[in-house]
């Protein structure tokens, strides 16, 4: 072998083993999908987004369904969804896991009602025509309203609506209630004149989670780990500064900054550790969607969640 050419070979070589080295030291890139006033400005809000061990390329979504989509697709690794949305796609076989989350009170999901509307109590639901989305909160709590009134659900008219589209629905009078949540309740209530004639108490585990892929778990588990724990310091940040958390949101969304500091305070969103309380809550609550055909099946809960990213977390849930 002549000097040039063993010169080169250990050029390449050299190069070959450098380039090796760059990749392994690059950091964890994670795929996180979110909607407008999310979690990216959640974090951002309390000072958390900054010296990350990791990346992340954030991807802004108009709803949680596409979200679950594309985790199911691979091209995200994190995401959040409302927790009978999160199953509907789990069912059919998304390789994903729920692996931490929030809880709101339960009030903060309702059905309204136009203020001139003679609709004053569940009970006047039979016969009526009420919105919500498919597949979620809104069709459940409209089904969970009518039983716990002593209807069967097909004693009122579902008319599957995303938010938008119910709320231009509900103003023009073309449905006579709307099963929804925060902030849109807040909205409703403060600048349309809506009124709240039921809620969720007592009928919904009012639940999101932080839902992850499969893959991600098992190859970016300390990235994704980290990422949960500050979004849930971030949670309790904006618990205890509700004003400048509104204030901040609001300059994102272009959404009413008082309208956003009464849903905050009314949803006095907080973490949650999947534990067994959860799991049983959550199952009750899948096994009712079942029975109601929004799920196409019954799930078992505890194979659909990962408890080892909340085991010994700080949380009250």
């Amino acid at each position: 072998m002549n000097k040039r050419l063993s010169a080169t070979l250990i050029a390449a070589a050299l190069s070959a083993t450098l380039t090796t080295f760059a990749f392994a030291a690059d950091p964890v890139t994670l795929r996180i999908g979110d909607q407008k006033g999310g979690n990216r400005s959640l974090l951002e809000a309390a000072g958390l987004a900054k010296d990350l061990p990791y990346k992340i390329v954030w991807s802004e979504f108009p709803a949680a369904a596409p979200i679950l989509e594309a985790l199911n697709a691979g091209a995200l690794d994190v995401g959040h969804t409302g927790d009978l949305a999160f199953l509907s796609i789990y069912a059919v076989g998304a390789p994903i896991k729920a692996i931490g989350g929030v809880r709101a009170n339960p009030d903060t999901q309702a059905i309204l009602v136009r203020n001139d509307s003679p609709i004053k109590t569940a009970a006047d639901l039979k016969g009526k025509r009420l919105a919500g989305t498919r597949g979620g909160w809104g069709q459940f709590l409209i089904d969970a309203t009518l039983e716990k009134a002593g209807y069967k659900i097909t004693d009122a008219t579902f008319a599957p609506l995303g938010p938008v589209d119910a709320k231009i629905a509900l103003v023009a009078g073309s449905i006579d209630g709307w099963a929804v949540w925060e902030p849109y309740v807040s909205f409703a209530v403060l600048k349309d004149n809506a009124r709240v004639i039921a809620d969720g108490a007592g009928l919904t585990p009012t639940l999101t989670f932080i839902i992850a892929s499969e893959q991600a778990i098992a190859t970016k588990r300390e990235a994704v780990a980290d990422f949960l724990q500050r979004l849930n310091k971030a949670r309790t940040w904006s618990r205890e500064h509700v004003e400048e958390y509104a204030k901040n949101t609001a300059e994102l969304t272009k959404l009413p900054e008082d309208v956003l500091v009464r849903a905050y305070k009314a949803q006095d969103t907080r973490p949650i550790a999947i534990d067994d309380g959860v799991i049983k809550e959550f199952q009750e609550a899948s096994d009712r969607a079942t029975r109601y055909g929004i799920l196409s099946k019954p799930v078992d809960v505890s194979k659909a969640v990962d408890r080892s990213f909340t085991q010994g977390a700080s949380v009250s849930n």
